[in-house]
């Protein structure tokens, strides 16, 4: 599992820096990128912490869950109840399903993650609780560091998407506009994020 700056990264900033409604955007991080820490696990829980909360409410949920579990693990996780666990301020739900996972981990993280597609990876992470598409859709940008993901279940690309297309009104035509982007849709959404946060978004 990589770590650190993509492989592909480069290539996707030389292309999207030519792009006429994104270059801008682009050419103004010029020493910063996704970075990979090749943890899946953590970032599966980092990214429900996440989940239908601002990036700095996030940050500061995650920040007291790490105060309290030490290194995000299965194994630190399981030696917390769910109620410890929403004393982060998790919702009782996402302490639910973040003890739940941490259960589960062994089904949850494959060996073989190079032999699957996007689709296919997405479904595998969506048959556990509390993962949704959204939630699956971070761990193939963050962790697997697939090149091309798009979420449009992501309320912020929805809106620097309309930010640089105010007239893409549907979520249809936000994604028609991402699709101008491809093969390098995830750096696309990397810089549309830096577009709305002081901070770079990471889970």
């Amino acid at each position: 599992m990589q770590t650190g700056k993509p492989t592909w990264w480069d290539k996707a900033n030389e292309v999207l820096s030519q792009d006429e409604l994104l270059g801008a955007v682009v050419r103004s991080y010029p020493d910063e990128s996704l970075i990979g820490r090749g943890d899946l696990f953590s970032t599966l829980i980092r990214s429900i912490v996440g989940q239908q909360i601002s990036v700095i409410a996030a940050d500061a949920v995650w920040g007291r869950l790490v105060e309290l579990v030490g290194e995000v693990t299965p194994e630190s996780i399981r030696k917390y109840s769910t109620e410890q666990l929403a004393t982060c301020g998790l919702s009782r739900p996402k302490s639910s399903y973040i003890h739940g996972l941490a259960m589960e981990a062994k089904a949850l993280i494959l060996e073989n993650w190079d032999e699957f597609s996007d689709e296919e990876l997405i479904k595998h992470f969506s048959q556990f609780r509390g993962v949704g598409p959204w939630t699956a859709e971070m761990i193939l940008i963050f962790t697997l560091m697939r090149p091309d993901i798009f979420s449009i279940g992501d309320i912020g690309l929805i809106r620097a998407v309309q930010k640089l297309v105010p007239e893409a009104e549907s979520k249809q035509e936000v994604v028609e506009i991402a699709q101008r982007w491809a093969p390098y849709r995830t750096a696309a959404s990397w810089y549309l994020w830096r577009m709305l946060d002081p901070v770079p978004v990471e889970y």
